[in-house]
């Protein structure tokens, strides 16, 4: 109804109730892809097929880090086993369904380099969609946008795929962060209704849809979503999940209009 793209509705292989729920959001999908998100073993990967094959339109998300931190103290492995990791990960997924996105955890602090090697070899392996996740929210505006520019120019069949952003809220600056990718060349925002998310949240959907939308004159970009549900949504996401939104909450806030 609300007109959302892609709904990321879980992590299938974290439980049962996650698979359960995938799999029941995916069986009730009639125009918006499902997608499910997957770590790069095998069985994350077949749990993740198998929750999200009922979808009229099914989608694997899977993901590494690439950071040294990450792949060091995360991982405990070393560049060679991620980029194996990266095209075996990719290949399962593509063996399952054509719609595979593939993810740099902790992108923005990945040495650039071998951030465009993972994402040649993603690409290489069959993903559609590559996200550049800003996972500490870490970054600032000018730096995640220059981030994307700089990828694209650099990774050859760049123009093959479609590229998405992933901001966290920890400096307050994922909305910011996500237009200035989309305004770089990002055509995918992952975001949340009301900023949900851990610690500080993600980027707020509603807030990047009215900024793209009021502020169309600078930002020449649309989305199929339909603003007059953004504040139904909202209140419905905070009901359930017991969330207030804060009465100065851009957009959705009880005084946002007062």
């Amino acid at each position: 109804t609300m007109g959302v793209d892609v709904i990321e509705a879980g992590f299938p292989a974290a439980s049962e109730g996650d698979f359960a729920a995938v799999s029941a959001i995916a069986e009730q999908s009639r125009s918006a892809i499902i997608c499910g998100l997957a770590r790069s073993t095998p069985n994350d990967i077949e749990r993740c097929a198998e929750a999200v094959k009922k979808s009229a339109r099914p989608r694997i998300h899977t993901f590494i880090s690439t950071s040294p931190v990450h792949m060091k103290h995360k991982l405990k492995m070393g560049p060679n086993a991620v980029l194996e990791a990266v095209g075996r990960s990719v290949a399962q997924a593509r063996n399952h369904t054509d719609d595979v996105e593939w993810s740099a955890e902790d992108a923005t602090r990945t040495e650039f380099d071998f951030l465009c090697k993972c994402i040649d070899t993603a690409i290489a392996s069959g993903a559609t969609t590559i996200n550049l996740p800003d996972t500490v929210g870490y970054s600032h505006p000018d730096e995640y946008g220059a981030l994307f520019r700089r990828v694209i120019e650099t990774v050859p069949n760049s123009d093959k795929v479609i590229w998405s952003a992933h901001c966290h809220n920890d400096l307050g600056l994922a909305v910011a962060n996500s237009i200035n990718a989309v305004a770089n060349g990002a055509r995918q925002v992952e975001c949340a209704i009301n900023g949900l998310g851990e610690r500080a949240g993600n980027a707020a959907l509603e807030e990047i849809v009215m900024a793209m939308k009021v502020r169309s004159d600078t930002l020449p970009f649309e989305t199929d979503i339909k603003p007059a549900y953004l504040s139904r949504a909202s209140a419905m996401v905070s009901r359930i999940t017991g969330f207030p939104v804060q009465y100065n909450k851009a957009i959705v806030g009880k005084n946002a209009f007062a």
